[in-house]
């Protein structure tokens, strides 16, 4: 569905080249959700605008939907939906009209288009709305109405960059129901980005982590925790220097009071971790583990977070 080979993209900033995507190999099979995560500046948003023809590549192929995305942009057009971070819908046309014209532009005749409309405003529980202007509409039907026009050609892949950025989290919720409805409907395939780690993390079949225009980390979410971050152990003793003498025997690392260590498996690893330092007479007054999350697993890939501000676009 996704085939993206030695792609690069090369702009200029002040007589510098900036390589924001560096030869970067990627493919997706029809039918999967995968989630596109890496901080800012990564790299995110201008694949996806190669991806979908709005910016052409300096080098390298990207194969969308069976045709090239530099040789074939029509072709790869009329097969996949975008929904941007901004609202698609025009202010002035109500939610049904807009649907309606948005057919006609993909070549719908009069009546499939009115009919298409009508099928996604139920589907996206936007029938009641349909008289409505987008201007009159909650954060979260807004939202709704974009993947209705992102969907209203029957695209076999569905690009979706932050579908769920701003909104609060019964409508984040809501649009994710929408989403998996979708997918369950038309076995569309998802391709997204979303900052939000959690909905990867919970929704996505595959996380691919990009950082500086190269795929770094690429598999399920539960996989690439387990093989790249680690359960947390974490221990708490009486004095800094119990601390110390902790991460000395069991290792990790003292902060204060606090031990922290990573290990394949925390349930297993815990008790070990007590005998050893009860035998040490280190008093450990709380421990406590956890699971790593994909931003423990950008730490340590690359030792900052995935949710770091300061990288330069």
């Amino acid at each position: 569905m996704i085939h993206a080979r030695a792609l690069t993209r090369t702009f200029r900033v002040k007589k510098e080249k900036v390589e924001a995507v560096r030869g970067l190999d990627l493919d997706v099979e029809a039918g999967q959700l995968t989630a596109f995560l890496g901080p800012n500046g990564a790299g995110k948003s201008t694949t996806l605008r190669i991806l979908t023809t709005l910016l052409p590549p300096t080098s390298g192929t990207a194969t969308v939907a069976g045709h090239d995305v530099a040789a074939e942009p029509a072709a790869v057009r009329s097969r996949i939906g975008y929904v941007g971070q901004r609202g698609s819908a025009g202010e002035e046309f109500r939610v049904r009209d807009e649907l309606v014209t948005q057919g006609r532009c993909y070549g719908l005749r009069p009546r499939e288009a009115a009919a298409r409309a009508d099928e996604l405003l139920d589907l996206l529980d936007l029938a009641p709305l349909a008289k409505r202007t987008p201007g009159t509409l909650s954060g979260g039907q807004r939202r709704r109405l974009d993947l209705a026009i992102g969907l209203v050609h029957r695209p076999d892949l569905l690009f979706l960059d932050e579908p769920s950025t701003g909104l609060d989290p019964k409508s984040r919720a809501e649009i994710w129901q929408h989403i998996l409805r979708l997918r369950e409907a038309y076995g569309t395939t998802l391709f997204l980005t979303t900052h939000y780690l959690e909905e990867a993390d919970t929704m996505a079949e595959r996380v691919v982590i990009i950082d500086n225009g190269r795929v770094i980390a690429d598999g399920t979410s539960e996989q690439l925790k387990n093989d790249l971050a680690g359960d947390l152990v974490t221990l708490t003793t009486a004095t800094a220097d119990d601390a110390a003498r902790a991460a000395a025997t069991i290792g990790g690392t003292a902060e204060g009071t606090t031990v922290r260590l990573r290990v394949p498996n925390a349930a297993a690893a815990l008790p070990e971790c007590l005998r050893a330092l009860d035998a040490k007479l280190v008093e450990v007054v709380t421990a406590e583990t956890s699971r790593p999350t994909l931003d423990d697993v950008f730490l340590a890939l690359t030792g900052r977070s995935l949710t770091d501000d300061d990288i330069p676009a």
